[in-house]
């Protein structure tokens, strides 16, 4: 394998080494921050050898190149791109600067509930297998012994102290002192004040702190609660910082502390507490309603555009619902709902490796779509599936399906942070509602490998002397065309294509035929060339079309770049082309055609992307 070609060629593809703010590599890709992502080429970085897929998230620019070949790639990436080395950390971190507010909030709540994952899960566990041996009848009446006390204590001990870890975790992503963090989650659940499981069984009139109005401030703890809990320990690190700032330093060790613990907790437990409170309650009451909607038609819902999320880079919020639930409800409905997702993308890709004959495809989706039934669906989504879209199209429809039948049935799990396969372990507390997880995978796999089979369609291989469809419509001889121009091969021999159009938009779209460059890009946007493979082709979208001075055009590539086969060029409305009075049928010449003996055109009636249309024969 030539490194430095693959390299070089990453480069070529990414708008050059000038174009990268960072970069950095893990064990199986390249991790890249792009200032301008317009002058990516990502189809044609995707056909650079040794790159086995490409896809964006969270910012970053990630090149799958696999282990043990990726840092020798690197090291040549730096060198050819005159780039300095970073850290994942560094590039993480540069990446996340870029991204607008609303991802960087929905990405700090990631950071917060991801590191907790182990002890929820652990915990979830135990609690799991207590419930399902106290469900045995010759275990009956063991919930009565110590031992059994001890094991729930520690089995119960992340649920009830919360608080606490988030506050531990939260201190590391807003940078201010773990120990100070701690102990506000500590004087949240403190044993002194009501413990927010029990005031409505309390006498709550003797825990009045003060009272405004009919308004009252009581001595309540924080059970049950996640986002007080995070923007107390943000507001604690802004008041540290700002402290550290202006206190001498003589007295700083003393002050600092207590100032900082005294202010947030008086914030917290006064004003944070029960406003934000309040609005968690309402927010979690809304997802368990949306979830509980009759019918399951709540999970259908959600496992249609779950997966979109991720594309977005949103579903990093969704820890703070699983763990909000599991601290107010003490389950957890989502995370049966994601794994159906999780596994109908992974099926959906599983589908489109068994189906394609391009064995470097192959090599990327089958890894992939195993990764997704492990709950890590980044590699399927945006390796395979939305490289293609039907087969994401068919992972939603699996989803959906999914989510509504674990929904409708009532699946539901004891911790969050784990799905896929392993989803087991934080499922199995009662054997009625671990079949029934497993028959939701089963269900959303099946329909999701199903559609994305039929809807898939590979690429025919094309030999040099063959040009694949560039749009899809119905294929006429050029003979029909309704210009001289084109009917009697001015400008060389060929066929045309009355574009099929989106039912719903109106919209059509140019590909490229074939491996190559946009030789010629018309101001107008309304026909544009391509070389390759000794043939120069045009497609000159409708007739006498340069009159509308290009509008209803969108070009998607710029002339001189270099397009691979399949690969978007022109985003054309042929409903308001047409409605404008034009015709819309397309000419697609071979305008060298004296070079060859013979220009065929296909004798099939509709052209699709994926087949030939023209075949032009080489002179003897």
């Amino acid at each position: 394998m030539d490194y430095n070609k693959i390299a070089v060629g990453i480069l070529e593809n990414i708008g050059g080494g000038q174009n990268v703010v960072s970069a950095a590599h893990c064990a199986t890709r390249l991790r890249l921050v792009i200032a301008d992502n317009s002058l990516i080429n990502k189809a044609a970085l995707e056909n650079v050898d040794g790159v086995k897929g490409v896809f964006i998230a969270s910012g970053q620019l990630q090149i799958i190149i696999g282990t043990g070949t990726v840092n020798k790639v690197y090291d040549e990436f730096l060198k050819e791109g005159h780039i300095e080395a970073a850290t994942k950390e560094q590039v993480k971190q540069a990446a996340t600067n870029r991204q607008n507010i609303f991802v960087r909030l929905i990405k700090t709540l990631g950071d917060v509930f991801v590191p907790i994952i182990p002890a929820i899960v652990a915990c979830g566990i135990l609690m799991g297998l207590l419930e399902g041996l106290a469900q045995i009848p010759a275990l009956e009446g063991m919930t009565e012994n110590n031992f059994y006390v001890f094991v729930h204590a520690i089995s119960n001990a992340a649920f009830a102290f919360l608080p606490v870890l988030i506050a531990v975790s939260a201190s590391k992503v807003f940078k201010c002192n773990t120990l100070l963090a701690a102990v506000m989650g500590i004087i949240m659940v403190h044993p002194d004040f009501v413990n927010a499981w029990n005031v409505g069984s309390t006498d709550m009139s003797q825990y009045i702190l003060f009272s405004i109005g009919d308004f009252h401030i009581q001595l309540v703890g924080l059970q049950g609660h996640v986002i007080p809990v995070v923007l107390s320990i943000w507001i604690m690190s802004l008041l540290e910082k700002g402290l550290h700032k202006v206190v001498p330093e003589v007295i700083d060790l003393f002050v600092t502390p207590l100032v900082t613990l005294l202010v947030t907790a008086f914030a917290t437990m006064l004003v944070i507490g029960p406003i934000f409170g309040t609005v968690e309650n309402w927010v979690l009451d809304a997802c368990e309603w949306f979830i509980n909607i009759p019918y399951g038609f709540g999970g259908l819902i959600i496992g249609a555009v779950y997966a979109l999320t991720v594309v977005c880079g949103l579903h990093h919020m969704y820890n703070a619902i699983e763990a909000g639930l599991l601290s107010s409800t003490g389950y957890n409905p989502w995370m049966p709902i994601a794994t159906c997702v999780n596994t109908a993308q992974g099926a959906a890709c599983l589908a489109v490796a068994l189906k394609t004959k391009d064995k470097k495809l192959k090599s990327v989706a089958i890894p992939a779509a195993l990764s997704a039934y492990l709950g890590i669906t980044e590699p399927a989504i945006f390796g395979v599936n939305l490289r293609f879209r039907k087969p994401l199209i068919a992972g939603c429809i699996g989803g959906a399906v999914g989510g509504w039948l674990v929904a409708l049935l009532g699946v539901k799990a004891n911790a969050y942070g784990v799905t896929g396969i392993f989803g087991i372990l934080i499922t199995m507390f009662d054997w009625r509602n671990l079949l029934l997880y497993l028959l939701g995978i089963v269900v959303a796999s099946a329909v999701a490998f199903a559609v994305s089979f039929v809807l898939h369609h590979d690429m025919q291989p094309l030999s040099e002397n063959e040009i694949a469809a560039p749009i899809k419509g119905k294929a006429v001889k050029l003979s029909e065309v309704k210009d001289e121009t084109f009917s009697q091969g001015v400008l060389g021999r060929g066929m045309a294509i009355i574009p099929r159009m989106n039912i719903f938009t109106g919209n059509a779209t140019v590909y490229a035929p074939f491996d190559g460059e946009i030789s010629t890009l018309f101001e107008t946007h309304h026909a544009i060339g391509i070389t390759g493979n000794g043939v120069e082709l045009l497609v000159h979208i409708g007739v006498n079309t340069v009159e509308l001075g290009g509008k209803y055009f969108t070009p998607l590539v710029k002339e001189g770049e270099k397009v691979v086969r399949g690969q978007p060029l022109i985003r054309f409305n042929a409903r308001k082309i047409k409605k404008a009075g034009y015709d819309i049928t397309t000419p697609v010449i071979v305008t060298n055609s004296d070079d060859f003996a013979e220009v065929e055109m296909q004798k099939s009636r509709y052209t699709q992307l994926e087949s030939k249309c023209l075949v032009c024969t080489k002179q003897a």
